[in-house]
């Protein structure tokens, strides 16, 4: 077999594994009624002319299991930290206190934790169609190597891989959305 029609597993695997880092990345913005300082991760607010990430305006600290603390270093930029996190949608009231901004996170109703597990289906299907595209892409290749000259059964052995390397993406998926289930419809 020629280098030509060799199959980049290894870049396959990579962008499946890069779906699942973002939606691990989403699930811990989603709120389960612990604190974390995620959630305030999409937020960002304008300042010195652009807009910036709150966690580079200010530490944010967990102090305790339903507060989030954020120390904000420009007093100027309080207000429109405070602001920004009021505008956001993350059903979080702030309380300035000084320096400081509280976030008491407050408990989440039978409702609420039935509507973010759906939230949270929604991004794991969404990676799924991710890691179905990349498979797709794999076998694109194998397509394009067959007609270069690759013989069958090497092709079935590089469609028997990109496959065993989705089914292994799609269960990790699966494993995640449950634990992130769990954890959110956890009282």
């Amino acid at each position: 077999m020629s280098d030509d029609l060799e199959i980049d597993l290894d870049g396959i695997e990579r962008r499946m594994d890069g779906a699942i880092t973002a939606l691990r990345a989403e699930f811990s913005s989603l709120r389960t009624g612990r604190a974390s300082g995620a959630i305030l991760d999409p937020i960002h607010v304008e300042a010195y002319g652009q807009m910036t990430p709150i966690n580079q305006l200010g530490t944010v600290n967990v102090p305790e299991p339903r507060m989030v603390v954020i120390n904000v270093w420009d007093k100027g930029m309080i207000s429109k930290v405070e602001k920004a996190i009021r505008e956001s949608g993350i059903g979080i009231n702030p309380v300035v206190d000084g320096p400081l901004i509280r976030l008491p996170i407050p408990e989440l109703n039978e409702e609420r934790r039935r509507e973010l597990t759906k939230v949270a289906a929604g991004y794991a299907e969404n990676t799924r169609v991710a890691i179905r595209n990349v498979r797709r892409d794999g076998m694109d290749q194998i397509k394009k190597a067959k007609a270069a000259g690759m013989a069958e059964d090497d092709q079935k052995m590089w469609s028997d891989e990109v496959q065993a390397l989705t089914d292994k993406a799609i269960a990790n998926v699966d494993k995640a959305l449950e634990q992130k289930q769990q954890e959110i419809m956890q009282v």
